[in-house]
């Protein structure tokens, strides 16, 4: 059976370099190892998540609800598993690891809603995507925790030496603020695996092998 990893984290926190090194260490173990990013913005399942990211639907997270939100980016997921790596994820002894899965949704778009309404919105979208859509659900999620002024700071930098446009949600301080609280409700209430990327207050990431020690450090206590 496959062993399925998550790797979340806000904009900016290194979610795709500590994914890429992550799936380099185990692959230099000898594991065979899928890694797989969303949104596949290369995919036609993502048409409506680039619609939204891109400000299409309105210039600010909240226009779109968290419910009409969520499934854009689980339609993107379903095409993803159908299409690409169902294969895999129904072979024996494959490690996938997931920059960001179903549960970039629970923290994203709670974060839209009043605290009253969190927990009847993660029942609906695990219920949703695990149960009706029949996506797999993950054996472990790991949460890249860190200041949102980092964020900011490191989605800009981004920007500036990529070129890479700047979408709604990280443009949006208040929305990442409310981000980082509500996936610390949710890492907390699922029991997710938090690594302090960076200390409050701090202006830069810890280096990115010290992080990718912790999260392998952590990964081993899986026993999987």
């Amino acid at each position: 059976m496959s062993h399925f990893i998550v790797l979340e984290g806000l904009d900016g926190s290194g979610k795709g370099t500590q994914t890429k090194l992550l799936c380099d260490k185990l692959k230099n173990c000898g594991k065979k190892v899928r890694m797989i990013d969303f949104p596949d913005y290369s995919s036609d399942g993502c048409t409506l998540v680039k619609m939204y990211l891109d400000g299409r639907l309105g210039k600010n997270p909240d226009d779109t609800n968290a419910y009409a939100a969520s499934m854009f980016f689980a339609a993107d997921r379903y095409v993803s598993f159908v299409t690409s790596w169902k294969n895999d994820y129904e072979s024996d002894d494959t490690y996938i690891i997931a920059n960001r899965y179903t549960t970039a949704n629970a923290y994203h778009q709670i974060s839209k809603l009043p605290e009253e309404e969190w927990d009847a919105f993660l029942a609906w979208l695990w219920d949703f995507e695990f149960d009706r859509l029949g996506l797999p659900r993950p054996d472990r999620v790991i949460l890249l925790d860190m200041p949102e002024s980092v964020s900011t700071a490191m989605v800009k930098h981004r920007s500036e030496e990529t070129g890479q446009k700047i979408d709604i949600h990280e443009a949006d301080e208040d929305y990442l603020i409310r981000c980082r609280k509500a996936a610390g409700y949710v890492a907390e209430k699922c029991g997710w695996t938090v690594i302090r990327c960076a200390e409050e207050g701090a202006t830069a990431l810890r280096s990115r092998e010290d992080i990718a020690d912790e999260i392998y450090r952590e990964f081993a206590k899986f026993n999987i």
